[in-house]
Parts: C-alpha cells; sequence; structure tokens
C-alpha cells in the first residue's frame, strides 16, 4: 500500500510498479493516466473508494501516472 498527497508522473520510477488495481481517493479530484508523464488516456477520479478497476469495467485500463485537479471552473 502507498499513500500519494501528490502528482506522480510516473508509477514505475517513483514505487517500482508497473499497475495498480484499486485506489481510495480521500480528498480532491485527479486525473489518472495510461501512460508516464501525463500523457494518453485519462480517468476522472472523485474522492471515493475504487476497489477493483476490473469489476467496473476498466480491464483493459492501466494507470502510470496521476494528477490533482487544482483549477475549477465556477
Amino acid at each position: 500500500m502507498h499513500e500519494l498527497m501528490e502528482d506522480c508522473e510516473n508509477f514505475m520510477d517513483r514505487y517500482g510498479m508497473s499497475n495498480f488495481m484499486s485506489c481510495n481517493i480521500m480528498e480532491g479530484h485527479w486525473l489518472m493516466y495510461e501512460q508516464p508523464h501525463f500523457r494518453g488516456r485519462m480517468m476522472y477520479m472523485r474522492p471515493g473508494e475504487y476497489r477493483n478497476f476490473m469489476s467496473m469495467g476498466w480491464s483493459g485500463t492501466r494507470f502510470m501516472s496521476m494528477r490533482r485537479i487544482m483549477d475549477s471552473c465556477y
């Protein structure tokens, strides 16, 4: 288990992980990217527990980087 509080450009470089299959977003809103350095397709994640990405229909999705959404348009 790893705790992440800031953007991560590459999970493999930082944690030695090539993939992960669940996460728990405690606060904030995040974009998860399928490639390192915030590239490729992305998935929006709001606060909540995501126990198993495969059971949510994301079986082919592999996340390699993530960035917190800081700006909002209200």
